[in-house]
């Protein structure tokens, strides 16, 4: 079963300071030892890396692109799925509810995917199982 990468993940992941890293990093860890497939989209990924050159520099983002991207599965949006996801945040007329967060929701849902490893209220709320 596949599972959907978040950018609450990524970055719980790589900061050792954030306040979800202990259970992020045991979440990771067994989400490969399973051998889950992990997905996420190239929103998520940009997003990702701004907020990691910003919290803790170039080298981190080096971590994210030669570490972790060849182990994922990329959805790279397109119009079609950027307009879903926009369709999506003015819908939902929220301040806190992101076009990376409705991309990430459409992708789950036109692949399937049931689970989140996911720090994000948001995905719990849309009815996806988060992990941890």
């Amino acid at each position: 079963m596949n599972c959907f990468v978040d950018t609450s993940a990524f970055i719980a992941v790589l900061a050792r300071d954030d306040e979800n890293h202990g259970r992020a990093k045991c979440a990771w860890r067994a989400l490969l030892e399973q051998r889950t497939p992990l997905v996420t989209s190239s929103y998520v990924l940009t997003e990702t890396a701004a907020v990691l050159q910003h919290r803790m520099g170039v080298a981190a983002v080096r971590v994210l692109h030669q570490d972790l991207y060849p182990i994922l599965a990329i959805e790279w949006v397109g119009g079609t799925l950027h307009e879903k996801g926009m369709g999506g945040v003015l819908a939902a007329n929220r301040t806190d509810l992101s076009l990376v967060d409705c991309v990430s929701f459409e992708v789950m849902r036109q692949r399937g995917i049931r689970k989140a490893f996911a720090f994000d209220k948001h995905f719990k709320e849309q009815g996806f199982d988060v992990v941890p």
